[in-house]
Parts: C-alpha cells; sequence; structure tokens
C-alpha cells in the first residue's frame, strides 16, 4: 500500500477524538492480524520483531534480546504485511539504539517501503537496574530512540513512541511525538504472558502523569495506553474512564495473541470432541 501522509492520519485521529471515540491500534506479527486488524476496524497497525516472535510463541520479550537483528526483521516483514493492508497506517518498530544503524538511510528505507510512521521498539525502556544504567553510560541509552522520533519527525512521518515516565513523555514531546503511548510493561495472560505486572488500577496515576507531563509541552498531543494489565477491552475501557487524558489504547499481545490462543485452542477442542 501507499504510505498515507501523517497529516491525514492526524485529521483523522484527531476526528475519532472529537467525536468521544478512542483511538485504536494494534501491533501485528503476521499478515493475517494485519488483515483481520484491518477488518476489525483498527486505526494504526505497528509491526515490529517481537510481533514474529509473539506469532511464533515465543514471549516478546524476545525482541530485546539479540537473537536477531530487529531493524532488518521488520523490512522483512514489511513484505507480508504491506501488500495485504488497504487503508489503513502501518508504523515500523525502529530499534533506535542500534549502533550500527545510519538513522536518516534507514527512515528513507522504511519511508520507501510504503510504511507510514515509526515507533521505538525495541526499546530500553523495558530496561531497569544496573544493566539500563550501563547502557545510558556506554551510548545506548533512551535518548537515541528520542533522537530517532526526532529524525522521522523531521521527514514527515507519524511517530507514536512508547514512553515509561514523565521525563519521558516530556523528551518525546519535545522532539516532535505526534502521539505517545504509555507502556505499563509486558502484557499479562495467556501461555506466554507475563506474570508479574501492575495491578489494573495501579495503571491510572501512572497514565495520567504521563499524559499531564506530555501535554505540557504540547497541549495538542495525543495519548494511548499499553500493555500490562490492560489485556481486554473490558480492561482498556476501564482505564479510558479513569484517563480523561487518554485517547485510547494500543494492543499488540492482546491484539493478535491472546485471542489467537483463545480461538485455536477452543477450535481445536471442539473438533477433538466430534463423536462419531
Amino acid at each position: 500500500m501507499a504510505r498515507i501522509p501523517r497529516e491525514e492520519i492526524l485529521d483523522n485521529l484527531r476526528t475519532k477524538v472529537q467525536a468521544g471515540r478512542p483511538i485504536v491500534g494494534g501491533g501485528a506479527g503476521t499478515g493475517l492480524s494485519a488483515k483481520c486488524e484491518e477488518a476489525g476496524g483498527v486505526d494504526l497497525i505497528v509491526i515490529y520483531n517481537s510481533g514474529r516472535y509473539r506469532m511464533a510463541g515465543r514471549g516478546s520479550l524476545a525482541g530485546i534480546l539479540a537473537y536477531g537483528n530487529a531493524n532488518e526483521i521488520v523490512c522483512e516483514m514489511a513484505h507480508e504485511v504491506l501488500p495485504v493492508v488497504k487503508r489503513t497506517p502501518v508504523l515500523a518498530g525502529v530499534n533506535g539504539t542500534d549502533p550500527f544503524m545510519i538513522v536518516d538511510d534507514f527512515l528513507q528505507r522504511l519511508i520507501s517501503l510504503g510504511f507510514s510512521g515509526v515507533q521505538n521498539f525495541p526499546t530500553v525502556g523495558l530496561i531497569d537496574g544496573t544493566f539500563r544504567a550501563n547502557l545510558e553510560e556506554t551510548g545506548m541509552g533512551y535518548g537515541l530512540e528520542v533522537e530517532m522520533i526526532a529524525r522521522a519527525h523531521a521527514l514527515g512521518l507519524l511517530t507514536t513512541p512508547y514512553v515509561f515516565s514523565e521525563e519521558n513523555a516530556r523528551d518525546m514531546a519535545r522532539a516532535g511525538a505526534d502521539i505517545v503511548v504509555c507502556h505499563l510493561g509486558l502484557t499479562t495472560g495467556g501461555a506466554i504472558g507475563a506474570g508479574t505486572a501492575l495491578k489494573l488500577e495501579d495503571c491510572v496515576a501512572p497514565i495520567n502523569a504521563w499524559a499531564a507531563a506530555a501535554k505540557s509541552v504540547r497541549p495538542d498531543i495525543l495519548v494511548l495506553c499499553h500493555g500490562g494489565p490492560i489485556a481486554e477491552p473490558q480492561d482498556a475501557q476501564w482505564i479510558l474512564s479513569q484517563c480523561p487524558d487518554c485517547h485510547g489504547f494500543y494492543g499488540a499481545s492482546s491484539m493478535e495473541r491472546l485471542p489467537t490462543e483463545k480461538a485455536l485452542t477452543e477450535t481445536t477442542r471442539r473438533f477433538v470432541q466430534i463423536t462419531r
């Protein structure tokens, strides 16, 4: 599909918000996932290496580790996803901390493939402790992801970065992010979901704080929530009722892995129970 201009995407999203309807984005690890999400009416489709891993039955955090070149994988996935998506903007996850990436060249490559925007994934925002401190100290920190978003914005791409703190939210807003996605951790539930996570009610305060931080820089910025215990439609609906500055939900595992696990398991069970 052809790339969709940034302003056209934003006009459509803001029209939804003004009508009181939530923005819904979905991660796609396969072409079939993307087709189904588009048929369901999703507003944005995002593809990155963790989508491939989770739909192969591996945990999404495989995308953070050295199991493949994340930026090359998203380009490979483009050939599976982009030809089957007809009208929905497709965004690429970019590993902004890759020390071997020539940023502007890579972003131009994504544009030529037909991507309409980018997200910062894999992200060191999911890493904490001494290892995270060492990454920051040795030139592979979150600041590179902020810089990548700024460069993508300058090239006219839609930018929807993950943020993990008020500081992240302000930095990404200054870099020109169109949408900040409040990341609450690895999605829970299913066969390969997280067991260690925030409780749903504990997500409200950080989302509200991060949204306020982003809006203090740019009042017109859009805000989505993602991950952790926000795994089902009713979870997202409750969060949106508690977070007035959150304009919608971005689902990855919750949009494709969990529904697939349930449908395949139940359908197989029904076949197995056939009697003669």
